[in-house]
């Protein structure tokens, strides 16, 4: 149940932490560009707690993090739960130097071979999976499950720039390799070492962390299904997946199979199916919010689920269900409803003109 006024007078006075900086991600539908636009159309609400109920990148969740409120980023995938955890719940734990020297060395142990053995001219050289299978053996044996958040942080960020589209829907390593004349300088980062990259992200991550004195949590639950008797949220924010007009669903799981395989390393071959040649993890399309015959659906039931907390949706305009079919939904739960849109906005690997929405529901 929403808080009362009264119990909100410092709420939005808080102490301010933007001399902290989100860091350098590259996932798809992430809504870092209009973070500020997010915020200025939701700061005069009254509120204390969030819930990003689909946190993917974090941006957003670690947006409300900066401006002082006790923040609940949740994602159903495990990967985007543990950069939760790296980036909103952790308040001061840091990867030191020797932390990352025994990541990236090679210590007397057997190391395994899963990446060499099954991803072998799938999605990275065969080198780099050799590498890859002796850092994620390292660091599964760090304690520190803050640390080791953030060390998972940096080598996803790592995967994903040496890759094509940053995605692992495509098993396409020739088109780093093939020798082509190339009109983009994407090259050059997939070339730099794996172990520059995650020095890197490492660093960035390192010095996003601070505590705002909120006792901020990441969750890992479907949305429909977060036990909201355990929680109080005056403000849910939500991003969910998209529909594209044709009804092609956005399917995270399909695009970062790989993040989530490398999270459950000894359990890994037999979630994969393997007639894919990308080698992609069982469960593909199984979600209603990928499906457009059910997605409307999972619209009403998340919006009665949440139904006393104020309502923040990130829309767009040519999405399934349409914008008024949200609105109408939106009508059912809720009496003031606020549609704002941002026209110069444009989605990355995008060639149609779209209109970024902002449903506002109290």
């Amino acid at each position: 149940m929403l808080k009362g006024v009264e119990e909100f007078e410092d709420a939005n006075n808080s102490q301010s932490f933007e001399n902290y900086y989100f860091p350098t991600t590259r996932f798809q539908g992430s809504k870092a560009k209009i973070i500020d636009w997010i915020w200025f159309n939701t700061k005069d609400f009254k509120f204390r707690t969030v819930l990003d109920a689909f946190g993917g990148t974090g941006c957003v969740s670690f947006m409300f993090k900066q401006q002082g409120k006790q923040v609940y980023y949740n994602d159903i995938l495990k990967f985007n739960y543990i950069i939760g955890k790296a980036l909103v719940e952790n308040t001061h734990e840091q990867l030191e130097e020797d932390d990352i020297e025994y990541i990236l060395a090679k210590h007397d142990i057997k190391y395994p071979s899963f990446i060499q053995d099954n991803f072998k001219d799938v999605f990275f050289l065969e080198e780099e999976n050799q590498w890859l299978d002796m850092v994620i053996t390292n660091i599964r044996n760090i304690d520190n499950e803050y640390k080791q958040a953030i060390a998972w942080f940096g080598l996803f960020q790592s995967c994903i720039i040496k890759r094509p589209y940053n995605l692992f829907h495509r098993a396409n390593l020739y088109v780093r390799t093939d020798e082509v004349k190339r009109s983009f300088g994407n090259k050059t980062t997939w070339d730099k070492s794996f172990k520059d990259h995650f020095v890197n992200f490492v660093d960035e991550a390192n010095r996003a962390v601070f505590d705002n004195k909120q006792k901020c949590k990441s969750l890992n639950y479907d949305v429909l299904e977060l036990p909201i008797e355990d929680y109080d949220f005056d403000l849910v924010y939500i991003d969910s997946p998209y529909i594209t007009s044709k009804g092609v669903g956005t399917d995270y799981l399909d695009y970062y199979h790989f993040l989530e395989g490398m999270l459950d390393y000894d359990n890994w071959e037999n979630k994969i199916l393997p007639k894919y040649k990308h080698k992609p993890l069982k469960g593909k399309g199984e979600s209603p919010w990928t499906k457009k015959n059910e997605i409307l659906d999972a619209f009403d039931k998340l919006f009665k689920r949440y139904r006393d907390s104020i309502l923040v949706v990130s829309y767009r305009s040519d999405g399934i269900p349409s914008c008024d079919e949200i609105l109408n939904l939106l009508k059912k739960y809720k009496k003031n409803i606020r549609e704002l849109k941002k026209t110069d906005y444009k989605y990355a690997l995008s060639h149609k003109k779209t209109e970024e929405i902002l449903f506002i529901a109290e």
